[in-house]
Parts: structure tokens; C-alpha cells; sequence
């Protein structure tokens, strides 16, 4: 899981938007900051071309193992198309019924209930951290589309309230949506499962910060850090 926001990209601009919930795989290309070498190179992989050369990598080795034969193999166009298209549809994503026979749709529905209740959860801890009593704000959790390998997961918060944005969060902020959001109980695996079997990636649940009780305020009041007391 990658959480997205203003702080945590090196290009926060790319992630102006005017309509939320906000698309972001496919749609623009940020520069993750943090989350490892790991994290960059999922998220790189997310790149099309890069897949594009990565099937067509054979032919490459081909055109440098048999000299002779390198203009043919650089001219067989349908050839390279077939390969990258068996790459993208067969290797990296699941026909409809191999999608249908990953759970039952009652399966994917309690999958799905999940999430909202641990999304609707997640932004009353947050709402209540900020001190906000009023307007709505959506946690948005993306997945890649691309099956057999990680799941790249990116969660933000955005909002319809004033300008349609993708909120900055702070690293309290972050650690809610970390500790609150995947466990081992419900991990990002069971929410890709079940995504894949809709064939829907995109998912955001809206939350009312009027509904936000006395209780959660004063939960945030009393997990906030104290004061420092000023230096004589």
C-alpha cells in the first residue's frame, strides 16, 4: 500500500485534479517518495511501454545471438504483437471466467462491506484529528488491474468541499490510515481478489464529518501530543 498525497509524491502538482474521486493509475505518472526501491519499481511497472519491452525483450536477445538474422526478426511485426498482447492478457491478467472463479460473489460482497466499514472508520479517526464538524471527504483506494504479481495498492483522501482535491495528510494522519485500513485479517490481497472478480479497481467510500461523535473527538483530543511548554 502506498498512501498518496501531496507529502508523499516528489511531483504533488501531477496530483491536481478537478473532479474526485480521483483516477490515478494510467492517468498520470507520479514519483513516489519513500516506500523503498521496492514501491518505485511497482510503481514503474505500472508503465505500459516499459511491459511493451519487457515481452519484446526476446527478440532483442534474438537480433544479438543470431547477427544474421536480425533484420527479418526487426520486421515481423505481427509477431511482436502477438507476443505483447499474450503478455498483457495472459500473463498479466485473468480471462473473465479465471476472474469469476477467484470467490463467489457473496464472497467478494463481505470483501467489499469490509472495506467500507474500515474506510468509514478510518475517516471518522481522521476527522476528528483535524477537528473538522463539517463537509464530506472520501477515502479513495485504487489497485492495479495487473494480476500475478504484488498488488499496488494507493489510498488517499480527496474531497468535493471548496476546490476537488487530494488532501495533504500528516504523518499522524498516514499512521491511521496505516494501522486502520489492511491487516492480516483483511490484507490488500483479499481486496485485489475481490476486485478482480468485478472487474472495478477504483473504490471510495464518503464520509460526513458532522457525523463524527463526542467520543471520537475526545479519543483525538487525548492521543494528540502534548504542548510543549515554552523555554524560560
Amino acid at each position: 500500500m502506498f498512501i498518496l498525497s501531496p507529502e508523499t509524491v516528489w511531483n504533488p502538482k501531477a496530483l491536481e485534479t478537478g473532479s474526485v474521486p480521483r483516477k490515478v493509475l494510467h492517468r498520470i505518472a507520479f514519483l513516489p517518495k519513500g516506500g523503498g526501491a521496492a514501491m518505485v519499481a511497482r510503481v514503474i511497472f505500472e508503465n505500459e511501454p516499459l511491459r511493451c519491452f519487457i515481452a519484446l525483450s526476446p527478440f532483442v536477445a534474438a537480433m544479438f545471438i543470431w547477427r544474421d538474422l536480425a533484420l527479418p526478426i526487426s520486421q515481423a511485426p505481427v509477431a511482436m504483437i502477438i507476443v505483447i498482447g499474450f503478455f498483457e492478457m495472459k500473463v498479466l491478467r485473468l480471462s473473465p471466467d479465471k476472474r469469476k472463479a477467484l470467490m463467489t460473489e457473496d464472497d467478494a460482497a463481505r470483501i467489499l462491506d469490509t472495506l467500507s466499514y474500515r474506510a468509514r472508520r478510518v475517516l471518522t479517526r481522521l476527522a476528528a484529528h483535524r477537528g473538522q464538524t463539517s463537509g464530506e471527504i472520501m477515502l479513495v483506494v485504487e489497485q492495479s488491474e495487473l494480476a500475478h504479481i504484488t498488488p499496488l495498492t494507493l489510498v488517499s483522501v480527496q474531497t468535493r468541499e471548496g476546490k476537488p482535491r487530494i488532501l495533504p495528510l500528516d504523518d499522524t494522519e498516514r499512521g491511521l490510515i496505516a494501522d486502520g485500513l489492511f491487516d492480516a485479517e483483511f490484507s490488500e490481497r483479499d481486496l485485489h481478489a475481490a476486485n478482480l472478480r468485478e472487474d472495478i479497481y477504483l473504490r471510495s467510500v464518503t464520509f460526513d464529518a458532522r457525523g463524527v461523535s463526542g467520543h471520537a473527538r475526545l479519543a483525538a483530543l487525548l492521543d494528540a501530543p502534548a504542548p510543549q511548554e515554552a523555554t524560560a
